[in-house]
């Protein structure tokens, strides 16, 4: 296995993991772990990774963890990216994370979806934020097609999978508090509902 798909080890990555694999589907949880991967390769390659703001163990929980809010924990009472954010705050304080690190990696999900903001919130946030992206075929400047195939081949990607879009409608649908005006689940459930009536 090549280096760079080796993942952090630790008591913070193992319990990231942990909760990650026990509340969502294997493709989303799958995801996450692509989603770290990518931003790892694109900190390396803009050559974050000696920045004094990179923390490898803080962007594999911010990455891994960003969609607890579609998992089993969620209780559908805000949009399911703050419902992850706070399910994975509480996983750093158990850990004694220090704050402002809790509040970075809880920012980081928070903005995940976030675009045109998440990439000017630091470093933790922006490599989340294009992470995510990568793994949809944005922000891959700077991700040889190589090493994007090897995250590929390691964590693959079922074709024409829409768990993740589904899992956002699906929690999306539970509360209007879960879907503001204006917010990814408010979007995807609107077209959910429209292609219903047609």
């Amino acid at each position: 296995m090549n280096d760079f798909l080796v993942l952090p080890t630790g008591a913070l990555a193992a319990s990231s993991l942990a909760i990650a694999r026990s509340s969502v589907s294997r493709p989303i949880l799958d995801h996450s772990i692509r989603s770290f991967l990518f931003a790892r390769l694109l900190a390396d390659h803009e050559d974050s990774l000696d920045d004094a703001e990179y923390d490898e163990d803080l962007l594999f929980a911010a990455a891994v963890m960003h969609d607890l809010g579609l998992g089993k924990q969620a209780t559908g009472e805000a949009r399911f990216e703050v419902e992850g954010a706070d399910l994975a705050a509480a996983v750093l304080r158990q850990h004694g994370v220090a704050e402002r690190d809790v509040d970075r990696v809880w920012e980081a999900i928070a903005l995940h979806a976030s675009v045109g903001i998440a990439h000017r919130r630091g470093l933790l946030t922006s490599l989340t934020h294009r992470g995510v992206f990568a793994d949809t075929g944005r922000y891959t400047e700077g991700l040889a097609d190589g090493l994007r195939q090897e995250v590929l081949d390691a964590y693959p990607k079922p074709a024409e999978d829409r768990s993740i879009a589904n899992a956002i409608v699906a929690h999306a649908s539970r509360s209007d508090a879960a879907a503001p005006p204006g917010s990814l689940g408010f979007e995807l459930l609107r077209q959910h509902r429209e292609a219903e009536r047609t």
